[in-house]
This record gives C-alpha cells, structure tokens and sequence, in this order.
C-alpha cells in the first residue's frame, strides 16, 4: 500500500476515506498516516520475509529476529524524517542488511580478541599414574649399565643423533647402536615385569 504525506499534491491521495452513508458519500476527511499505523501495517506484512533475509545473512535466526526489531524501532524513529514514505520497505531491507553486517563485523571482533580455550587439564588420576611411570621408568634406567643408560637418555632425553651420540661417549656409532638395542630390551623387561 503506497504512503502519503498529508500535504501531497497530485493523483487522488490514498490517506484519505470516503464514508458511505445510505449511497451518499459524505466529505473527504483526511487521515495522516502516522509512524505507529505505517509500522504496523509494515511489520504485519513484511516481517517474516525481513526476518529469513537476515537469517540467511548471520546464519542465526535469534539474532536474524533482533535485526529486523531494531530496524523496525529505528524506522519508527525516523518516520518522520522518510523522505518518500513509498519506501519504506527498501528503507528497512537496507537497515537490515546493514544492520546484519555489523552483527557480522562484532562477531570477527569479538572471535579475534576471545581467549583462546585452554586444553583440557588431565585429570588427578592421570597426572598420579604418569608420575607412578615415569617413576618406574626412571628406577629402571638405573638398573642399566652405565653405558646403556647413557646411550639411552642421549637418544631419547637429548634428542642426539648417533653420530652426537657416539661423539659425546667417546665411541662408533655401531657401539652406540649396540647400546641402545640391549638398553631398551633391558627397560622393556624389568617393565613388563612391574606391570
């Protein structure tokens, strides 16, 4: 239904009505279209469309809903204002188009700037049996020879590499090879054997 201001000039005027009274109609009484009737009659109409355009735009339809709300609060503030009360729709398609890019726009910010969420703590239980094996590990590894155990941590404490290996202990990397091998079947054995 197109909208009108009182004072316009030209084509018979849609705000005003003709009362019929027994075949006669009686005197034009003009009848100014006010913020709250426009709004209404807007919101009855064309709210649900409003309201799937702004869902496709921030992907939630509970936030869609508050879009077209305030785009409707805020048309009602400015009825006034409208220049061409005629488009009043296109007025509130664009309020809530821009209205959903700034609920986008907070929401980046918002994800930006967010703590970022801790890892889940382990529990008592699982802190208390890794300390119970890294205690075994350790009561293991000073049952091996000296040399073993050396060859042993250098490898997977150190994170040393054969040659490093065999460069910190003063021997051939076959030696350090020799080492390792009979030092974790060691660790392997007296393991299986608390377990």
């Amino acid at each position: 239904m197109p909208f009108r201001k009182p004072g316009d000039k030209g084509a018979r005027q849609t705000d005003v009505t003709e009362t019929m009274v027994a075949g006669r109609t009686a005197a034009p009484t003009t009848i100014e279209w006010n913020a709250d009737q426009a709004v209404t009659q807007l919101y009855s109409e064309h709210y649900r469309p409003l309201v799937r355009l702004a869902a496709l735009l921030v992907r939630d339809h509970a936030t869609a809903e508050e879009v077209v709300q305030d785009a409707f609060v805020a048309m009602h503030g400015a009825w006034r204002r409208l220049r061409d009360p005629n488009k009043a729709l296109s007025y509130l398609r664009q309020s809530v188009v821009n209205r959903a890019r700034s609920v986008l726009r907070h929401r980046a910010v918002v994800e930006k700037h967010a703590p970022k969420a801790l890892p889940d703590a382990p529990s008592a239980e699982h802190g208390a049996m890794g300390e119970l094996e890294r205690a075994a590990v350790i009561e293991a590894l000073r049952k091996l020879p000296t040399r073993q155990r050396e060859a042993i941590v250098l490898r997977y404490y150190g994170d040393l590499s054969e040659a490093q290996i065999a460069n910190a202990m003063g021997i051939s990397r076959g030696a350090v090879k020799s080492h390792t091998a009979r030092g974790i079947a060691a660790l392997r054995s007296v393991l299986e054997q608390t377990t």
